[in-house]
């Protein structure tokens, strides 16, 4: 399959048993796609608690780190400020966690975990295990470990060319200003 088609957001052609042929996808489609599958099944599985995908990356965190400042949960989960208060602000009317300023600093906001918020983990870590079982069927140990080595590989290289094309003054720009080209 040529990149034209790939990137153009295509499903590929099928194989003769009738599922997609992933075979000649670029490694960074397929790695997208399965992103977004991963993603997909375990809002499948949170909605069942009323919680978003995007609340259950900033549980995580907490559940780490609890009382983290907006901005560290932003850079924690690299997000943006904004789309993270907006994420705290939902989570706090839902009784998720509890914001509120700590120490001298009336203007830094930190993000407390309610007893509710505790008590989710032990609901929605088995899904997302789940999910992780689903998403491995049929790979062996050895498959998978190799798997998690290479995605790590890759992950590690491109956090790289993203520092050295800051170095020469390239920046990603912010989603929104991506609509305006």
């Amino acid at each position: 399959m040529s990149d034209e088609i790939s990137a153009g957001g295509k499903t590929p052609a099928p194989k003769a048993g009738g599922a997609p042929d992933y075979d000649e996808e670029r490694l960074a489609r397929l790695i997208r796609l399965a992103a977004r599958s991963f993603n997909r099944s375990l809002q499948m599985r949170l909605t069942s608690e009323g919680v978003t995908f995007g609340q259950w990356i900033f549980l995580r965190i907490l559940w780490k780190s609890d009382g983290l400042s907006q901005r560290e949960l932003a850079e924690r989960a690299n997000l943006t400020e904004p789309t993270t208060h907006t994420a705290l602000l939902r989570m706090e009317e839902q009784g998720f966690i509890a914001r509120r300023n700590v120490g001298d600093n009336k203007r830094r906001v930190h993000a407390f975990l309610t007893e509710r918020g505790w008590e989710l983990r032990d609901v929605l870590e088995p899904m997302a295990v789940e999910s992780n079982d689903i998403a491995v069927k049929g790979l062996s140990e050895v498959e998978v470990k190799v798997l998690r080595h290479g995605l790590t590989t890759i992950i590690r290289n491109l956090e790289q060319d993203e520092k050295d094309g800051a170095a020469r003054g390239l920046r990603v720009p912010p989603t929104r200003s991506l609509a305006k080209i």
